[in-house]
């Protein structure tokens, strides 16, 4: 589902919603798994934060898909 006028950051904000949806995580949860505090995986799903690469890979890693499928992800809701 694209959405016209979103920044990068509220893209990445829907995206890792959707994955972290498809799994048991809550934000708490995944905040955990990748080491961040789940007011930052808030923060990353409501747009409000844009995340470093480094947090990606570790996000990524968590929800069991590869870096480069977030970034297209995000890049078709930029559509």
């Amino acid at each position: 589902m694209s959405r016209k006028n979103l920044s990068p950051a509220e893209a990445f904000g829907i995206v890792l919603r959707e994955l972290r949806s498809r799994t048991d995580y809550s934000q708490e949860g995944l905040g955990h798994a990748c080491d961040l505090h789940r007011t930052y995986v808030s923060m990353l799903e409501r747009g409000l934060r844009s995340p470093t690469l480094d947090t990606i890979i570790a996000l990524a890693r968590a929800l069991e898909v590869r870096p480069a499928e977030i970034i297209a992800r995000v890049e078709e809701q930029l559509r």
